[in-house]
């Protein structure tokens, strides 16, 4: 009896180990199965439902960039003044912006443009808390349209931080601070991107033989910006000025193209403007015309051989510069300097002024209808 029943216990132990592994199983294959369900749930959701992602990261973004702007605006804000140009009788000529950029002990020092505060020499600020304080020019210089003066250092509410251009990207953002249409819009920020870089723009005014054409490499955007704006800064996100807004195309078919002088270049001739001095630059000694003003050749009866289509005609040289040493004579047509072409007065002055005092430079030109070549070195200034 015994053995039977410790045989058939036995029997039964060895089946039990096999009806475990069977539900170890079932249970895993639930399990897997289950997985396969709720993943595929969760992908069919996501796919019908993709705003609750977008949404969220939308939100976060659009926080931060809101937050920056708040911050860069809180850093130059103060520093911007609504200039206004007054006349004996108090009366207001011109109005345009200018920030502080620097201060010492007894003076803030403010940046603008030079047609701002062109016509008049009683000048004042308002400032961002309204208070008025008085202005005076130190310098100003037309070829760059820019402009320094002082205030009292006891009036100074904050100094910009100065930033640069130069490592700035298209479609960065940018604002500006300024005062559209004067002192009631004081304080007005507009917001947009970086449209372009290293834009030559052409501006002039003549008179007969005396053309005051020149050309300015500004910075490109589409921040709105209105007249008494000019002389305002052009701010990145960090809060950096990297440009003084100077000029805006005018054109009824186009919308969205402001410009603004690199701040590089403006810091380049703040100390000779804080002192009064003039800007040196290279003068040849020539009064020049260029051909495309048939008007004026025709006027003066200057004629030009068929052959040279474009350049520089040499109305005067004078004796004593660089131009007469160099071997140039009145009547000589310059095409090119440095190789680069020349075909209007002001493509003449950009080209000559992107040398300095003291260099040597190569002029081609025509005389007689055959083209030469000459040495011209920069020693003179005005």
């Amino acid at each position: 009896m015994e053995k039977i029943e410790t045989s058939e216990n036995v029997d039964v132990l060895k089946k039990q180990p096999k009806k475990n592994n069977n539900n170890n199983l079932k249970i895993a294959l639930f399990t897997l199965i289950a997985f396969i369900i709720g993943v595929g749930i969760m992908y069919f959701y996501m796919v019908n439902n993709p705003k609750v992602v977008t949404k969220n990261r939308t939100v976060s973004e659009t926080k931060v960039t809101e937050e920056a702007m708040e911050e860069a605006i809180d850093k130059v804000y103060d520093s911007v003044i609504c200039i206004e140009v007054l006349d004996a009788s108090g009366n207001t000529v011109s109005t345009g912006t200018g920030f502080v950029y620097g201060k010492d002990d007894k003076y803030g020092y403010v940046l603008t443009n030079a047609h701002v505060v062109d016509g008049g020499t009683n000048i004042q600020g308002k400032l961002s808390n309204n208070n008025v304080t008085a202005l005076t020019l130190l310098g100003r210089d037309s070829y760059t349209d820019l402009a320094v003066l002082k205030m009292d250092v006891s009036e100074v509410l904050q100094v910009a931080s100065i930033g640069s251009s130069e490592n700035m990207k298209i479609g960065n953002t940018v604002f500006t601070v300024g005062s559209p249409m004067g002192s009631t819009f004081a304080g007005t920020v507009t917001k947009g991107i970086l449209s372009g870089k290293d834009r030559l723009i052409e501006t002039s005014t003549s008179n007969g033989l005396s053309n005051d054409s020149y050309i300015v490499k500004v910075l490109q955007t589409d921040a709105a910006i209105s007249p008494g704006n000019s002389g305002g800064p052009l701010v990145n996100l960090a809060g950096d000025v990297i440009g003084i807004t100077s000029l805006k195309l005018v054109d009824e078919q186009v919308e969205g193209m402001g410009f603004a002088i690199p701040i590089e270049d403006a810091m380049n001739y703040v100390d000779y403007l804080e002192q009064g001095k003039e800007i040196p630059r290279p003068v040849i000694g020539v009064q020049i015309l260029d051909l495309t003003n048939k008007f004026v050749l025709y006027r003066y009866n200057i004629s030009v051989p068929e052959s040279v289509k474009n350049g520089i005609y040499l109305v005067e040289v004078n004796s004593g510069y660089p131009a007469f040493d160099a071997g140039l004579k009145t009547g000589d047509i310059v095409t090119k300097i440095d190789g680069e072409k020349v075909t209007t007065t002001a493509e003449f002055r950009y080209e000559l002024y992107k040398h300095s005092i003291g260099d040597t430079v190569e002029f081609t030109y025509y005389r007689d209808g055959k083209e030469n070549t000459t040495k011209v070195k920069l020693d003179k200034s005005e």
